[in-house]
């Protein structure tokens, strides 16, 4: 089998709350550096920076994932990750329409980029990425595998929009086969306080600066090749659905 280190929580500038420098490429290249063979975009509810994304990911032979981290109606954070970038782009569209339109403050919230894939800016986002949606936290995950994805909570081990510290818990009834947490160290605890042992695990950084990416820590072992990125994505999908036979 293969090991592929991967980074499946990642911003661009195009994250209100992400530095400018967070380009597609400055993206690819950190994760070059860092040794990183799987690397996910997720903006803020958004994937338009996902085109340029995968054309730079071609630049550093790393593999790119089109993903969104979305905000429920309950301001909880979950990932939404795709095997195809298409469907990604699809289900971009339909969100659009579940957002609730606020005019972005720049000077308070930050700048929203979307680039090109020389990392030029074609054009910004006028309305605030960050808040809630009206998808909520049940409806997530059905809608994600409606459009080829998945989806999982994002930083369960934060305060800050976990679904845990909202919630108190993360609910059977919503049958996420997937948690990620931030801190490595709080795996173990996060895991026994909640009952959460016989949930996958992502370790991801969700990288607001470049700085934020680290050297090749988190892997999969995969039956693809590294050579073959539509199959490792595959795979990769039913890792996180947890249908991986």
């Amino acid at each position: 089998m293969n090991k592929l280190y991967y980074d499946l929580h990642t911003h661009s500038s195009l994250s209100p709350c992400a530095d400018n420098d967070n380009t597609p490429n400055n993206l690819c290249g950190m994760a070059h550096l860092c040794k990183i063979d799987i690397l996910a975009l997720c903006d803020h509810n958004s994937a338009r920076n996902c085109p340029a994304f995968f054309k730079a990911a071609e630049r550093y032979n790393i593999i790119p994932v089109a993903g969104m981290e979305l905000t429920t109606a309950e301001d909880i954070h979950i990932i939404c990750i795709f095997e195809h970038l298409e469907n990604a782009l699809k289900f971009n569209d339909y969100i659009d329409k579940k957002r609730t339109l606020i005019k972005n403050r720049e000077d308070i919230f930050g700048n929203q980029y979307i680039l090109d894939e020389n990392d030029n800016i074609v054009k910004t986002e006028e309305y605030l990425l960050s808040n809630a949606t009206t998808v909520t936290c049940e409806e997530v995950k059905p809608l994600a595998e409606s459009f080829g994805g998945t989806a999982y909570p994002a930083h369960i081990d934060r305060q800050s929009n976990g679904i845990i510290s909202v919630l108190g818990t993360v609910p059977q009834s919503m049958d996420f086969k997937t948690v990620e947490i931030n801190r490595k160290e709080a795996v173990l605890k996060t895991l026994e306080e909640h009952s959460l042992k016989e949930k996958n695990i992502v370790i991801s950084s969700d990288a607001h600066y470049l700085t934020d990416l680290k050297d090749k820590e988190n892997y999969y072992l995969f039956n693809a090749n590294k050579k073959n990125p539509n199959a490792v994505r595959k795979e990769l999908l039913e890792i996180l659905k947890g249908t991986r036979k």
